[in-house]
């Protein structure tokens, strides 16, 4: 109990009125000799808990000593009168025993209602700017799909949209390298152009060739009708040899690496059926000289025994040219896919977490309005760098940890290159995120960052070859110079370190 001062002051009497509580009322009209001011009696408070709580809010008036005191049912305890409280000086304020009621004009309470409850003017509000929030980012993703998603499937709708560029090299002059010469010019194709070279601009040969396709990335795959192709044909017909090679007639020349899917689904397919035909026809016409000569009605080939040619090299008869594809840098890591095509896509959601990352941090300390511009630019800039160095690191140890072999060209600094080409492709993408962020503020970045991705990965799939005109930006894009740059580290194509570097740095400028 709460002692309200000293205990050696005179007794004070009560007449108390009819209170009603409970079930029944209380009717004293005795005089009571109140309780020392040190002590409040027990009883006191038991009458007060249970008229304040039967009563609730309400407010009764008591007399004391011929005085009224308005005691506040909120609280356990009377509020005694000012006659009484100059007799009698408390040490100390009562405590409340419960909380006070809730005015009406207080907001309701929290976690109360229904969504769809009636009649409530705050939740109908609160319905409607839900709805409206709602439906306004739902109608900006039913736009993104139609005018962004576009763009990437537009770059698979029709491809090849234009021919890959073809050569084809006569080393042999004969009648072998002049049929199937023909046959590939004359070949009606939508996926590889056939363009003849002379062989005299190839003085080293087949080497030339093999440098042209690797190291200048003038033409994606050459076909190569070997020397001495018909003469041996001719040798094998009047000496039979079971060591004939058929296949060693025609050469092609293509690297895998440079885009596995041009070589898996345009230019293999194109030159093995092309030159499936070329072959199945001269063939024919083939064995129709065979057997001319044979009967004797070909004065130049009287004495091929067809006999022993089968017997002895039935090749020769059933399929007398063949070919044989050289794929010069095979895509032999499976695990590269990750870093050419879908890790870019990654290295930009990454890139995106650190603006949003820094923009939470500056809006959380309150820098953004405390510092100048200049300082707030440079804050920005310095956060990014540091934030794209660290995670492109980490980045590139996740590809060593799943063997990805970086050293192929460049030895052990390929790690070093490797790790570089992550980070200014990660600057690339991120400074534009950090830039615009500015202007369409963190409610619609996420829009650009899908519009950012798309452009991107459109043009990563196929050769911007073989992709309509439109998407010839692809060529200062972050994501195809990345690509081709990788491929030069993890594969040894074409070393295209430096212009590209030039053409991402252009784009972070």
């Amino acid at each position: 109990m709460d002692h309200l001062g000293p205990s050696n002051h005179t007794l004070v009497t009560r007449t108390d009125k009819d209170r009603t509580f409970g079930s029944g009322s209380l009717n004293t009209t005795s005089s009571t000799p109140l309780p020392t001011p040190g002590t409040v009696g027990r009883d006191e408070l038991d009458i007060e808990r249970a008229f304040s709580t039967s009563l609730g809010a309400r407010t009764a008036s008591t007399s004391l000593a011929g005085t009224t005191t308005s005691t506040l049912l909120g609280f356990g305890m009377p509020a005694f009168s000012h006659s009484f409280n100059n007799s009698f000086q408390t040490s100390r304020s009562l405590q409340p025993l419960i909380h006070p009621p809730t005015s009406p004009t207080q907001s309701p309470l929290m976690f109360s209602k229904y969504f769809w409850d009636r009649g409530d003017p705050e939740l109908e509000r609160a319905r409607a700017i839900y709805f409206r929030a709602y439906f306004v980012g739902l109608g900006a993703i039913i736009v993104t799909i139609f005018v962004v998603f576009s763009i990437y499937w537009g770059s698979l709708w029709h491809v090849p949209d234009h021919a890959l560029q073809g050569w084809v090299i006569d080393f042999d002059g004969g009648d072998i390298g002049q049929a199937v010469t023909d046959g590939l010019i004359n070949t009606r194709s939508w996926t590889v152009h056939w363009k003849p070279m002379a062989a005299s601009r190839f003085p080293n040969g087949h080497q030339d060739i093999i440098d042209a396709i690797i190291d200048q990335e003038t033409t994606w795959v050459a076909i190569t009708i070997n020397s001495g192709a018909s003469s041996t044909l001719q040798d094998a017909l009047y000496n039979p040899s079971p060591t004939y090679n058929s296949s060693a007639a025609i050469s092609v020349y293509a690297a895998e690496a440079r885009n596995e899917n041009a070589f898996r689904n345009i230019i293999r397919p194109a030159v093995q059926a092309t030159l499936d035909l070329i072959k199945t026809k001269y063939a024919i016409k083939a064995a129709s000289d065979l057997a001319s000569a044979a009967n004797g009605t070909v004065a130049e080939n009287p004495t091929i025994n067809i006999s022993t040619l089968l017997a002895v090299s039935p090749e020769v008869i059933v399929s007398p040219i063949g070919y044989t594809i050289v794929n010069l840098i095979p895509f032999n890591q499976p695990v590269a896919s990750a870093v050419v095509f879908v890790g870019l896509i990654y290295l930009l959601i990454l890139s995106f977490y650190i603006v949003m990352i820094a923009h939470g941090a500056r809006e959380a300390s309150g820098v953004n309005r405390i510092l100048t511009t200049k300082s707030l630019i440079s804050l920005r800039m310095t956060s990014s760098a540091l934030g794209y160095l660290l995670l492109s690191f980490f980045y590139s140890l996740l590809n060593l940890a799943f063997k990805l072999n970086v050293s192929h060209k460049y030895g052990r600094a390929g790690f070093l290159v490797f790790w570089m080409l992550q980070y200014i492709g990660m600057l690339s993408v991120g400074l534009a995120l950090e830039s615009l962020i500015t202007i369409l503020t963190a409610r619609w970045i996420p829009f650009f960052m899908i519009l950012w991705i798309i452009v991107d990965v459109s043009v990563c799939i196929f050769p911007l070859d073989v992709l309509p005109r439109i998407y010839n930006y692809g060529y200062a894009a972050p994501f195809y110079n990345i690509s081709k740059s990788v491929r030069s580290v993890v594969f040894g194509t074409k070393n295209t370190r430096t212009s590209s570097k030039l053409l991402i740095i252009e784009r972070i400028a």
